[in-house]
């Protein structure tokens, strides 16, 4: 069934008119390659969805855009596209004439391969978290844990995030008489077991 969306041709009827030769072609290839396509519309331009979010296309005052929703995993299946990720929203770049676009042969094989990955379920490879970066504590700081052992055994036990909130507040003190406020401030905390923030934790 071919399903269509009016949406979409409002979308397109509003695109510039350059862009509009650009829309109606992704759209026919991505109905040829999956007749069983829907179309919708979510944030505000036009997806394709087969069995999960399929692609999408958009248009903008100077190039049009496509993005596959699970493209790492299509053109690494698929040779020879250059990937421009980082020249616009999606993963073919800025595309201002048909020609811009990957051959038609190779824009269908890109299609059915986004198929297949949502009709076997595949998933993205979750993007590793960067490494949390080693904490410096100030010198002052870490003497004065030293004296004050209340304040030092809650130090010790705080998550790194509560520790990194007590370094950067003491750290980003404009003169010495604030930051020496401030870390008489966090040691009375501290040794009462309160986070930077603990005011709020249980808000």
């Amino acid at each position: 069934m071919d399903s269509r969306d009016l949406r979409t041709d409002s979308y397109i009827e509003k695109s510039a008119e350059f862009a509009k030769p650009i829309l109606n072609y992704i759209r026919e290839l991505v109905h040829a390659a999956c007749p069983q396509v829907e179309e919708t519309i979510k944030w505000g331009f036009p997806h394709f969805m087969y069995k999960g979010m399929l692609c999408s296309m958009a248009s903008f005052k100077q190039h049009c855009a496509v993005g596959f929703w699970k493209g790492a995993l299509v053109f690494a299946s698929i040779p020879g596209v250059k990937k421009r990720e980082n020249a616009a929203m999606g993963q073919l770049g800025r595309i201002r004439t048909i020609g811009d676009l990957p051959d038609r042969k190779t824009f269908i094989r890109c299609i059915i391969e986004a198929m297949r990955l949502n009709e076997t379920g595949a998933k993205l490879p979750r993007k590793a978290k960067p490494a949390r970066k080693e904490l410096v504590v100030p010198e002052d700081l870490t003497a004065a844990l030293n004296k004050i052992k209340k304040a030092g055994a809650t130090f010790e036990r705080f998550s790194y995030s509560h520790r990194n909130e007590y370094i950067q507040w003491i750290s980003e003190a404009k003169t010495e008489a604030t930051r020496t406020k401030r870390l008489k401030t966090a040691l009375v905390s501290m040794a009462e077991g309160k986070s930077r923030n603990w005011k709020y934790e249980n808000c």
